[in-house]
């Protein structure tokens, strides 16, 4: 079964969801079968790639809203993030553009090091404050995550998986995603949001139990509901 997850590297709520997602596989009976696969999706593609901004004035701004209103509303994103385990500092955070980001991802997924390049990012961004956005930033924390430092350079610096990201954008929106992380198993069953792990594992049971319908033989002596012939 595949688990494919569209999201960004920026997105707070995609990084719960990880979390969450990863709660649901724990209690999976069949987890073991189970490929997650992370797509890209970017939430502002307008920034100009190698510029990066304040992310507190700027989503204010953005919403019509006071530093403060914008300083509570991740206040509450925060003690939710921390629910999951956690450390979020997003006042202090810096945005840019994914595009790279995204690109190294799809060499780490082609390195069989997706999952782990993933949450690098993820952590490095929300509980580090550390740049996603250069090349030289995500040389290195693709590195400390499994990669090879030049074959990361190399990748990134003649784009070769600039196409691969604009089909993962463009997948998500004809299955209809408008925000992330999207949760879409076996391209038949989908989720939006950073859904809670119970649902999550609802959705990964359902979805086992109709591509694995129950495998029946001839009938054999039994009982019924009300009587037991012998």
């Amino acid at each position: 079964m595949q688990v494919e997850v569209w999201s960004d590297v920026v997105c707070p709520w995609c990084f719960i969801g990880k979390r969450r997602l990863e709660t649901a596989l724990s209690r999976f009976a069949h987890a073991g079968e189970v490929e997650v696969v992370w797509r890209s999706f970017q939430l502002d593609p307008s920034v100009p790639e190698g510029a990066t901004h304040p992310t507190l004035p700027a989503l204010a701004a953005k919403y019509g809203r006071s530093v403060e209103e914008m300083r509570g509303q991740m206040a509450h994103v925060e003690g939710i993030a921390a629910e999951e385990g956690l450390e979020y500092h997003l006042g202090e955070a810096e945005s840019g553009n994914t595009l790279l980001a995204h690109q190294l991802l799809h060499l780490a997924a082609e390195r069989g090091l997706g999952g782990a390049v993933k949450e690098r990012l993820l952590h490095a961004y929300f509980e580090e404050q550390r740049s996603v956005f250069d090349v030289d930033s995500l040389v290195e924390l693709g590195a400390e995550a499994g990669l090879d430092a030049e074959e990361a350079r190399a990748a990134l610096t003649d784009r070769r998986y600039l196409a691969a990201v604009g089909e993962d954008i463009a997948t998500a929106r004809a299955l209809g995603a408008t925000g992330v992380p999207f949760f879409v198993i076996d391209r038949t069953y989908g989720a939006a949001g950073a859904q809670p792990a119970d649902v999550l594992l609802q959705l990964l049971e359902r979805a086992w139990a109709d591509s694995h319908p129950l495998l029946t033989v001839p009938a054999a002596d039994g009982c019924t509901d009300d009587s037991c012939a012998v």
